[in-house]
């Protein structure tokens, strides 16, 4: 909440799940203008669980609720997992469990880069693998089914945990439960999202290679560069490699790999919120290697480098910023920000700035300025442009290239005041640019090279 209030969240993505929210608070199907003009985000990704959220945002309409709502289910996935410790080895080891797993990097991550509708995958696997190590297969596989309408690519998690319950219990219900996860999978991705896709096609397909590269030199390309390597690490360090004791660990296989397939590479490290489903399948396998006898002698140091792992990356990833002064003052920038922001009437069409989108997507009809008017533009112009030069999330910005001039300009909109390199710009009553003086305008910040992934 902080992180927002300081205009540190983005349209990418916390602004796009606000107005995905705020079309199903409006009994409408979940658009998302960030994403293009009256894109139904169904085309991009398969999450129609978000729909629980719309009766609390009908409530209480900000931004704001669904970083509450995704840290109280986030927060709820360690009830299961320290219910599950306390019985298999008492209160000590189930303080253990719940905050290293509640203080993990994955988890921490997830938090960090504003809201994703994993955050509800993380309580239901906590539940699915928890009752599945107890040997409570029929509240491991009703638990497990939800995920396939959290995100398309979970079906085969469902599918994952399905194999473990027909191996390990009863062999009929769990190759129901895997296929039913895999069949989820492949009808949302073959036909739900391209059907709604305004392409028609799976918005996240692997791109095309030039020539055909053997199976050998597909293996070796899932496991390089290093950095998959030490991802793999970081997965099972928190839990001090018990996890590696326990067959759970084999549902972490269908997430870990399509991320190391693909080609993007923020699929393969350990920042934002693509590692969050592997924590609770690593801290169940853990808990559930205990259970099935590890010896006190061996428990104890390896909860000692799990509390190790967690206290470094707790440096290292973004739990950290609590403690920082930073987090919890507010910044001539913010204050800039929020005066030009506030210069904006609710309902009203604008094109913002990635960060600065988010600050709007909750009462006002937002776009990216950067994609304006560039892809996907709007039918008709924005009433409204907000640009901040500081905001590198687009390099490649248009409008920047007009602002970051000696003559500051938008064919089309005229310029209502520039602060701190944040300008507010409004469309021209007869479409024709008016400019103010140089030296009314506040001198740009430099641009950069940075990417928000999606």
């Amino acid at each position: 909440m902080r992180r927002h209030a300081a205009n540190l969240t983005t349209g990418y993505d916390l602004g796009i799940f606000t107005q995905i929210v705020r079309s199903y608070a409006e009994l409408s199907a979940p658009y998302s203008n960030l994403k293009g003009p009256d894109y139904n985000t169904l085309g991009d990704h398969f999450h129609p669980i978000l729909a629980l959220l719309a009766p609390v945002y009908r409530v209480f309409p900000s931004s704001y609720t669904l970083l509450v709502c995704q840290a109280a289910l986030v927060a709820f996935s360690v009830v299961p997992l320290m219910k599950w410790a306390n019985e298999v080895r008492g209160r000590n080891f189930a303080y253990w469990a719940g905050i290293s797993y509640g203080a993990s990097w994955g988890i921490a991550a997830l938090i960090f880069f504003d809201f994703h509708e994993v955050a509800f995958a993380v309580p239901l696997l906590s539940l699915s693998l928890c009752a599945a190590g107890r040997g409570n297969w029929r509240a491991a596989a009703l638990w497990s089914l939800p995920l396939v309408l959290v995100k398309e690519d979970l079906g085969l998690t469902v599918a994952a945990i399905g194999l473990y319950v027909a191996w390990k219990g009863p062999r009929v219900a769990g190759l129901a439960v895997a296929a039913f996860g895999a069949g989820a999978t492949a009808l949302e991705m073959a036909v739900i999202l391209p059907y709604f896709n305004p392409l028609g096609q799976f918005a996240y397909l692997p791109p095309e290679t030039a020539e055909e590269v053997g199976l050998l030199a597909e293996t070796a390309g899932a496991l390089w560069p290093p950095i998959k390597w030490l991802t793999l690490l970081m997965i099972v360090a928190p839990t001090g490699f018990l996890a590696l004791r326990s067959p759970i660990l084999l549902v972490a296989l269908p997430t870990l790999a399509w991320r190391f397939t693909g080609s993007n590479p923020f699929y393969w490290g350990m920042e934002f919120h693509y590692s969050a489903v592997l924590m609770p399948v690593a801290f169940a396998a853990a808990v559930h290697a205990v259970a099935g006898g590890v010896t006190a002698r061996r428990v104890v140091p390896a909860c000692v480098v799990g509390a190790v792992a967690t206290a470094v990356t707790f440096f290292t990833h973004p739990l950290h910023e609590v403690v920082l002064p930073r987090t919890w003052s507010d910044s001539a920038y913010v204050r800039a920000s929020d005066a030009l922001l506030e210069r904006i009437p609710d309902g009203a069409t604008v094109a913002a700035s990635n960060r600065l989108a988010a600050q709007l997507a909750d009462r006002a009809a937002v776009s990216e300025v950067c994609l304006f008017p560039r892809s996907f533009p709007p039918r008709e112009r924005p009433e409204w442009l907000i640009y901040d030069a500081a905001d590198t999330s687009d390099p490649e910005c248009a409008t920047g290239r007009e602002l970051e001039t000696a003559d500051p300009h938008v064919p089309g909109y005229r310029v209502v005041e520039t602060r701190d390199g944040i300008t507010l710009l409004r469309l021209a009553p007869d479409g024709k640019p008016t400019r103010p003086p140089a030296a009314a305008l506040s001198p740009a910040a430099p641009r950069g090279n940075a990417a928000t992934p999606r």
